[in-house]
């Protein structure tokens, strides 16, 4: 997979802070969420389903937080609590990437680095900073632990539309579940004092 032009999208970038996580606890942690490699198999396939729905997803999933006011919150001028838009379109654009990641790439150093990444871009450490804007400062971990049920219920009708058995579809939804699970768990790092997490 080639490295897409995505402004602030820094996968697999030597700049990077390595996650503190040794290969054997992230083994122990994939295994934790039930992750096997029969789950990665139907994730790529998964990924091959939602190739051309991406923006339809996005849509469904800005359309979800923009008729929430306290989840738009987080995307809004800290002074006028404004969204912003070219803030909204940037993360917007780093989120489909996040979708083919999730599917499409391995489950090793460089992905899991990554999600330490996404996490300090929620957390008051690294919040605005990629896209140098003014809103406010940290996402509470709550939201983040939250999103894991709107990021998964609504994929499976996606899932659908390709005419896959009601077994297959079930197989990818369950594999997206607890690979988005394994990412949020990954997410909530920087939210942690040393040694909690």
């Amino acid at each position: 997979m080639t490295k897409p032009e995505i402004p602030g999208y820094a996968y697999g970038s030597r700049e990077l802070a390595r996650f503190p996580l040794s290969d054997r606890e992230f083994e122990q942690l994939k295994r934790t969420v039930m992750l096997s490699d029969e789950d990665v198999k139907y994730l790529r396939l998964a990924g091959e389903v939602l190739r051309d729905q991406i923006e339809d997803v996005l849509d469904l999933w800005y359309g979800w937080v923009g008729s929430n006011p306290h989840l738009v919150y987080y995307f809004g001028d800290e002074k006028t609590g404004k969204p912003i838009p070219e803030y909204l379109e940037a993360v917007r654009r780093r989120f489909g990437q996040w979708i083919r990641d999730l599917c499409e790439r391995d489950f090793d150093r460089q992905w899991l680095d990554y999600q330490l990444e996404i996490g300090l871009r929620h957390h008051r450490s690294k919040k605005n900073k990629t896209d140098n804007v003014s809103s406010v400062p940290h996402i509470p971990m709550r939201y983040l632990v939250a999103f894991i049920v709107p990021i998964t219920v609504t994929i499976r009708p996606f899932l659908e539309k390709k005419g896959h058995p009601k077994d297959v579809v079930e197989k990818m939804y369950q594999a997206w579940f607890k690979a988005v699970t394994l990412s949020v768990a990954l997410w909530c790092y920087p939210y942690c004092k040393d040694g909690d997490w």
